[in-house]
């Protein structure tokens, strides 16, 4: 289980693997258990093998993709295939270079170094960190003024594992310094399915074939989506039903959370609704879009937009988001999209 310690403003953990609780935590411990990915699964185990192999710490590792798709499982993962310590924090919570130092100079051989959303460092902490993962040294600042000098201080060889959900805002240098580079895609229904019935075994819920895969088709291809729905089942099933989750129960309860059968919750209509209602089906900017619906453009773009476009419902142009013939058939509204294809042509 992770363990947390607050020490100038850095959010820390140390993983004590063998503390895991299989009731609370649906996490997989070890690449064998992990469902998908498979590209990825595949090339990391070859490259920690070999470090293994070589009694090395693993190249620095750099993961892409939309959130709640696995990549800090899977950093937690390289640390226990690797018999190391692990170390997390996220960019936001590094707020001065004294905290990168501060977490750096008490890493041991072969740490795993978990930086989250590491697209939001700042530049003063991310020229540090170019040092550290390079030449595994710290360049620190010794005296003020005339007096000042710059020494070198050598720490451990570590791993570090970055997590980013905008690739397009990290720095060419930065990026330049991962020798692994690994992208995640979104997980398909039988994916997912599997998921959610290995989740269901560790929770010991009673559940359905037919009830796992349409719970999967509405997961929007993210596991942390599909083991919240199962959670939300398993209320249900229990409320309303014999404890069992059967389709049945779990189309019931999909409805009463507003999910239809794309997967799409109410947010996710009303931004169809939006481009469609008030926008005469786009092109519309994202931060309007944004304001339209009330949520921030991060939420919009992070979240909503990458399933929206994998789903086919909406389009990015450089005029700005429109939604596709998909999405008026989806909500039943044709006729508008008749409106808005005469207005286009005007």
């Amino acid at each position: 289980m992770t363990d947390y310690t607050d020490d100038s403003s850095i959010v820390r953990a140390n993983i004590s693997f063998a503390d895991d609780s299989a009731d609370t935590n649906l996490r997989p411990q070890l690449l064998g258990e992990f469902l998908g990915q498979e590209k990825v699964k595949g090339n990391l185990s070859v490259f920690i093998e070999a470090a293994r192999n070589r009694t090395e710490s693993l190249d620095h590792l750099f993961l892409i993709g939309p959130p709640g798709l696995g990549k800090t499982t899977l950093a937690q993962i390289t640390a226990r295939e690797l018999g190391a310590d692990f170390k997390v924090t996220s960019a936001p919570a590094l707020d001065k270079p004294k905290d990168l130092a501060g977490i750096l100079s008490t890493i041991t051989e072969r740490t795993v170094f978990f930086i989250d959303e590491i697209h939001r460092l700042k530049p003063a902490i991310e020229e540090m960190l170019y040092i550290a993962m390079e030449d595994y040294e710290l360049d620190w600042i010794i005296g003020q003024g005339a007096a000042a000098r710059t020494v070198r201080i050598p720490i451990p060889k570590f791993t570090l594992v970055g997590a980013t959900t905008k690739a397009g805002m990290v720095s060419s240098p930065l990026i330049s310094r991962f020798g692994i580079v690994q992208r995640f895609s979104f997980y398909n229904i039988e994916e997912l399915s599997a998921i959610i019935k290995r989740s269901a075994h560790i929770l010991q819920i009673d559940i359905t074939e037919e009830a796992a895969l349409l719970m999967a088709s509405c997961a929007r291809g993210t596991p942390r989506v599909a083991n919240r729905i199962l959670r939300r089942m398993r209320d249900f099933a229990q409320v309303l039903g014999n404890g069992k989750i059967t389709k049945d129960v779990a189309a019931r309860g999909l409805d009463k959370l507003e999910i239809d059968t794309l997967g799409l919750e109410r947010y996710d209509r009303e931004i169809l609704l939006s481009i469609i209602q008030n926008f005469g089906g786009g092109p519309v900017g994202a931060e309007t879009l944004a304001i339209s619906i009330g949520e921030s453009i991060d939420t919009l773009e992070d979240y909503y937009e990458p399933y929206l476009i994998q789903c086919g419902l909406i389009q990015r142009t450089p005029r700005g988001r429109i939604v596709t013939e998909k999405s008026y058939a989806h909500l039943g509204l044709e006729g508008k999209m008749q409106y808005a294809n005469e207005r286009l042509l005007f």
